[in-house]
């Protein structure tokens, strides 16, 4: 195994220290990371999105923006512009926040679909577009976009287009007793999640380290039976009662992508069964989409995936 895993590990013990009681979370975010997928952290205001991704920036040593998605925020003012300049008679390029390694898309849905839409080309084609020349993004890029699940007035909700350049669609919820109790008493030990610098936050890796962790999880072995087993999933997601839309060709990439670096954190060179199951529901729930009379039933997505997940013999 590579030697990389221990430091991805120290990294996963690291965030949990930090943002206390996300273990299940936090898990996912790293193999996200491993995999160079980018993500949905859907979860009520006050629960740590934002605090996990700016820790998990300096953390790691990477380049961290923030932008505040409003209704009035504009393409270039994600991606930038060329400002003419007085002086020297000449246009000058301003880049964009998404000229970054980790960039927070802080509540996504929030601004109109023609800024959500700036973001396509960069997550998927990791360069941008300004004024016909194609500017390259680091080689780390990636977005965590933050959405709140309780309020709907004012926002625009992403199309399936947006929704399947996201890797994973993660539900942050409440920290349970014990895991708040103690988020209170780092607090109390001078923890300042809003003010990190005084925080005496020690990196734990490099960007570089995470780059080379990437390549050594792209060399998991996957048997043909584990193929099989993956394919079978997703067809059967196509053909499930309750679903209008099921797996895309996308979809299965990135699931077997996701197995492999899961497998990895894990210690094996190899993928099993239960690795293609761990990240099933991050993986799907914004994909697949339900028939009409299945919500109006109140049937929930994770219960869906889960039934079609049960509908597959698993291989030996």
């Amino acid at each position: 195994m590579s030697e990389t895993r221990p430091v991805l590990i120290h990294l996963g013990e690291k965030l949990n220290q930090i943002v206390v009681g996300q273990a299940s979370l936090v898990q996912q975010i790293l193999i996200a990371l491993l995999s160079g997928g980018h993500i949905i952290l859907e979860g009520v205001p006050g629960i740590g999105k934002t605090l996990l991704v700016k820790v998990l920036a300096q953390l790691i040593q990477a380049e961290f923006r923030r932008v505040q998605l409003t209704p009035d925020v504009l393409p270039s003012d994600i991606t930038g512009t060329n400002i003419f300049d007085l002086n020297s008679r000449s246009f000058t390029l301003k880049k964009g926040p998404v000229f970054t390694e980790v960039l927070l898309a802080d509540e996504i849905n929030r601004t109109p679909p023609k800024t959500q839409a700036a973001l396509l080309e960069a997550m998927e084609e990791m360069q941008v577009t300004l004024d016909g020349e194609s500017l390259p993004l680091p080689s780390l890029f990636w977005v965590i976009a933050t959405q709140n699940p309780l309020e709907f007035e004012g926002t625009y909700p992403l199309p399936e287009a947006q929704l399947d350049r996201f890797l994973f669609k993660l539900v942050v919820d409440y920290p349970d007793q014990t895991a708040e109790k103690q988020m209170l008493l780092n607090r109390q030990a001078g923890f300042a999640g809003k003010r990190l610098e005084i925080s005496s936050l020690q990196p734990v890796t490099t960007v570089e380290e995470i780059l080379q962790a990437r390549q050594a999880v792209k060399n998991v072995k996957v048997s043909e039976a584990i193929i099989d087993y993956l394919l079978a999933l997703v067809r059967a997601s196509r053909q499930a009662v309750d679903l209008a839309l099921g797996a895309s060709p996308r979809a299965a990439g990135a699931w077997l992508q996701t197995a492999q670096a899961a497998a990895w954190l894990a210690g094996r060179d190899f993928v099993t069964p239960d690795d293609i199951k761990a990240v099933a529901s991050p993986l799907l729930r914004h994909r697949l989409i339900l028939k009409p009379e299945a919500m109006l039933d109140g049937l929930q997505i994770d219960s869906v995936i889960a039934s079609v997940m049960n509908q597959v013999a698993v291989p030996r």
